[in-house]
């Protein structure tokens, strides 16, 4: 399998950083990291962890019903954003001691509106943004309108309302945020890039809407779900493809493909392309902090992988299914997460099973992220 001329390695950000001293009250004595875990569980908690002893540090009960359990940390680390009430609200945490310190509802009286996933911080974190799929509740029906970016200043605090909304396509759910140019990345049928002061939108790479099925290549199947690469500062977005050798449908000779669409959020340097052979089920990828070319996945399986060379160089079998991964930002650690009511820690060079942290619920389709706490 030869790699896609499109793809080259991303370019990443430094893994070294000086250990953090934490400030005030903020967090407690116990927790002398600048890492924590977030995650939530049913029936809605937020799930504070630090990451030097694995330990659960505390759980926020957050308002309103389970979503999709997303969360987005702040940039500073000390605030976690969680999307709740069925994909409608979100609200704001000091992961320090579980006090809502912003809190947004999207849907009016006649007017409901799903989030679908997306929720973003920008850079400097002053804004938090959604992409809203909104209806008008008529009596007798439901009227579909044009989905759009909503932006919101994180310092409005309590019942925020948007600052400003741009009109945004159909089925964008992974978010993301270009430091350098101040654009939210919208996941969706292809990736782009929104300008959230103005609206304007640009294609950054296209994936349903590519250009390469003339060439014989099916249209990919991208996964959108969960955010993941705040370790070192990337967007990352998996997808499937075929390659037809002879003719569409000819499966003796077709290539079945993982790719990917990297995006360096503080530069905005994107790489397209395929990467593996398809050879089993991954829900999500990782880049090593250390090694651009080494990525690993996780579903049935924890696996790793050089893309580079395009070869799959171990494989560890998981007790159950699990839907998320995430690593520390010096690569020590791998956390696989998701599905169930359990954190597997995994050593990133064996893959072996290094610890476990459970929880009080089961994760779902939570997401499972990485704040690092700043001076």
């Amino acid at each position: 399998m030869k790699l896609s001329k499109s793809f080259k390695p991303a370019r990443l950000l430094g893994t070294a950083m000086t250990s953090l001293a934490l400030l005030g009250t903020g967090l407690s004595a116990q927790a002398a990291t600048d890492e924590y875990l977030l995650t939530v569980t049913r029936p809605n908690q937020l799930h504070v962890i630090d990451t030097k002893t694995d330990k659960l540090l505390r759980s926020c009960d957050v308002p309103g019903t389970f979503g999709n359990g997303g969360v987005a940390p702040s940039p500073d680390g000390k605030i976690a954003y969680v999307m709740t009430n069925k994909w409608e609200d979100v609200v704001g945490f000091d992961i320090s001691n579980c006090k809502i310190v912003f809190s947004m509802s999207q849907s009016t009286p006649k007017e409901q509106v799903k989030s679908i996933i997306s929720m973003a911080i920008s850079a400097d974190g002053k804004e938090l943004y959604t992409v809203q799929n909104p209806v008008t509740l008529h009596k007798d029906h439901f009227e579909t309108q044009q989905p759009r970016l909503a932006v919101y200043n994180t310092a409005d605090g309590m019942d925020a309302k948007p600052v400003r909304t741009f009109p945004v396509d159909r089925r964008i759910t992974k978010l993301g945020y270009i430091e350098a140019t101040n654009e939210v990345i919208l996941g969706g049928g292809d990736v782009k890039a929104i300008n959230a002061k103005t609206g304007k939108i640009r294609t950054l790479a296209k994936l349903q809407n590519w250009d390469r099925s003339p060439e014989g290549w099916v249209p990919p199947d991208a996964f959108q779900m969960h955010t993941i690469g705040e370790h070192i500062g990337e967007y990352i977005m998996p997808y499937f493809t075929i390659k037809w050798n002879g003719a569409p449908g000819d499966m003796e000779k077709a290539e079945f493909l993982w790719g990917m669409t990297r995006i360096d959020t503080k530069t905005g340097e994107l790489t397209s392309g395929e990467v593996l052979p398809f050879e089993f089920i991954v829900f999500n990828w990782l880049t090593d902090p250390n090694d651009s070319d080494i990525v690993y996945g996780a579903f049935n399986t924890l696996s790793k992988h050089n893309i580079k060379e395009g070869k799959t160089l171990k494989v560890h079998n998981m007790p159950h299914t699990y839907y998320n991964i995430n690593m520390l930002q010096d690569g020590s650690k791998i956390y696989v997460g998701g599905t169930s009511s359990d954190i597997s820690v995994h050593d990133p060079e064996t893959l072996e099973k290094i610890g476990s942290i459970q929880l009080s619920g089961d994760m779902s389709t939570s997401d499972m992220r990485i704040a690092k706490v700043q001076r």
